[in-house]
């Protein structure tokens, strides 16, 4: 069975091209911190200071998950806003810009794994 996909505060299954046109309301709506659930138990969660992306995967409630990097990337960025109004700032090794982030988004619903040629990093 193929795992399903859903945001975080509803019950109804997305597709890949659906989650990432939801994520691109939300953005531009200031909403810059999603989680998605899968049926499997795992998370995926996307924070967004609108230019790049902290993409994380977890397979579930306390796994510290692994993340999407931009290896090599100089620098660091701010304005990751977390729903709390939290504001984050991030090395830009640890995140990805925001196109790459919807690609990886769209691949993981789809297949359930991170893309091939995205480099991701255990956290723990």
């Amino acid at each position: 069975m193929t795992e399903t996909w859903t945001f975080d505060g509803d019950h109804t299954a997305v597709t890949a091209d659906e989650a990432v046109a939801v994520l691109l309301r939300r953005i531009a709506e200031g909403r810059l911190e999603t989680w998605l659930t899968g049926s499997a138990g795992r998370l995926l969660s996307v924070v967004s200071n609108t230019e790049r992306a902290l993409v994380m995967l977890l397979d579930g409630e306390g796994d510290p998950g692994a993340h999407a990097v931009s290896a090599g990337a100089g620098g660091s960025s701010q304005g990751f806003r977390l729903a709390n109004g939290q504001c984050d700032t991030y090395p830009d090794e640890d995140t990805v810009p925001l196109d790459e982030a919807f690609r990886i988004v769209r691949h993981l619903i789809r297949t359930g794994l991170p893309p091939a040629r995205t480099g991701w990093v255990v956290d723990g």
